[in-house]
């Protein structure tokens, strides 16, 4: 079930805040087992056999855990053994076929070839469940005693299946101790939820078509079109994982739980390195408090701070899908972050670092787009004018013509210009413009779901 599918918004969230917030039922017990309870229909709406796999995995984190803290010794054997398992668990699902398709691409025997359906939403509850594993071994977090509470935390539908990765240590009290008896109206809920709603179904699904015409156009085709594809997507999948998050930390503003944001206007970022502060911020800071700093983080000598860095950036790019264009993603932002570091353009803010920063993430995404290596190739060749049928074609002019409009509000929504009006009219009477303006959002975008049967899901992918 997806947040912009009718089901969710017409039935399951509604029935879900009628059921929780009933008048004659308010205690914590109730509210947490109604809430557990529905994020397991919501989990299983489209995939109940995968339903089994997440609770065993949550029973076994939570016993083993539990050993762990009761243990006088040997407390490294038994957190080696719960991140191994819940590695295992995440490479079973995410890697097993890849690695079973590039064996038999190798030997040539098909047979080798296995195929394992990807459970939804795998990756974000096996980091979810690591990151409790890590909270309780270094004293962050108390372990819990109690599984049903562990399972809540896992289970919690507005962080399920997509961003931002919720830390147990971020949400422990809440599970628990929550102030949850106004519908998150006074921490802006609702509001959270209509922005995110508006940012995925009105910009990101239009843009997710223009970017597929690209992506999938003709064996040839002109530099500007290749561009305005790439550029296309990079907006598209910033608004889509943008806009999830914000119905995500919205949802969870409804029930009383507050998650960390995860995006902060990464694209007037100066370098790449103060992208990675502003984009998807949840991932970036588990790798680097969870990989990064116990290898020795930058308090190491020079060749092994450019190892710590290379494997933070292989693995980033592994997890996000089982794809040799998702490694080369991951490379191509280890080689730029180490080449900032060396030659200290980072700490410079100017025409040309906006310049390279804008490059080096329109061509990545290109790659981590691409459906193979051999395709980022091709496509990111013709951008530069190499197999392209010209610099600017009809297909790059008809286009525009149809799609100027949403691009430049693409744009300018994808800076802080929209969400700063809006900050200096609360100070004014004319306050009350933000909420006309999210009320046409909230409906129009409605009513784009009920007319529309396109409704791409980026996060499938992890």
């Amino acid at each position: 079930m997806l947040f912009t599918s009718s089901p969710f918004l017409f039935f399951f969230l509604p029935l879900l805040l009628v059921v929780y917030y009933f008048p004659l039922f308010k205690g914590r017990t109730y509210r947490n087992v109604v809430l557990f309870l529905f994020s397991l229909v919501f989990y299983a709406w489209g995939a109940p056999r995968f339903l089994s796999a997440m609770l065993t995995a949550i029973l076994v984190n939570w016993l083993l855990v539990l050993l762990m803290t009761r243990a006088t010794r040997g407390k490294k054997v038994w957190l080696a053994a719960t991140v191994a398992f819940d590695v295992l668990l995440l490479g079973f699902f995410k890697y097993a076929s890849f690695l079973s398709e590039q064996i038999a691409v190798f030997t040539g025997h098909s047979e080798f070839f296995i195929y394992i359906a990807l459970p939804l939403g795998i990756s974000f509850v096996t980091f979810q469940l690591m990151s409790y594993v890590f909270d309780v071994y270094y004293g962050k977090a108390t372990a819990q005693k109690n599984p049903f509470n562990l399972a809540l935390f896992i289970s919690l539908f507005p962080q399920l299946i997509a961003g931002p990765i919720v830390r147990y240590r971020q949400i422990e009290r809440e599970i628990t101790e929550r102030d949850d008896k106004y519908l998150g109206l006074g921490t802006g809920g609702l509001r959270r939820f209509a922005y995110g709603l508006g940012k995925k179904v009105l910009i990101a699904n239009f843009l997710a078509q223009l970017a597929d015409n690209a992506f999938n156009f003709g064996p040839t085709y002109s530099v500007m079109f290749a561009w305005l594809g790439a550029i296309a997507y990079t907006l598209q999948i910033y608004f889509d994982f943008s806009g999830y998050s914000d119905m995500a930390i919205g949802l969870g503003q409804m029930f009383g739980f507050h998650f960390p944001e995860n995006f902060n206007y990464p694209y007037v970022a100066g370098s790449v390195t103060e992208f990675w502060r502003r984009w998807h911020m949840s991932l970036t800071s588990w790798f680097r408090d969870y990989v990064y700093l116990p290898l020795g983080g930058n308090r190491v000598k020079k060749v092994r701070w450019v190892f710590n860095v290379f494997v933070v950036w292989f693995l980033t790019g592994v997890w996000h899908g089982a794809n040799w264009t998702f490694v080369l993603w991951g490379l191509i932002y280890f080689f730029a972050l180490i080449f900032e570091k060396i030659t200290g353009i980072a700490r410079k803010s100017n025409v040309l670092t906006r310049l390279w920063t804008f490059l080096i993430v329109v061509v990545a995404f290109v790659v981590f787009r691409s459906a193979g290596l051999s395709a980022a190739r091709r496509y990111v060749m013709t951008m530069f004018g190499v197999g392209a049928s010209g610099f600017c074609g009809m297909d790059f002019i008809g286009t525009l013509s149809r799609t100027w409009l949403v691009l430049l509000v693409a744009i300018v929504g994808a800076t802080p210009l929209v969400s700063k009006v809006f900050q200096a009219l609360k100070t004014t009477k004319w306050n009350w413009l933000e909420y006309c303006w999210l009320l046409v959002v909230f409906v129009v975008s409605l009513l784009e779901i009920l007319c529309s049967t396109y409704n791409p899901f980026i996060y499938f992918n992890f």
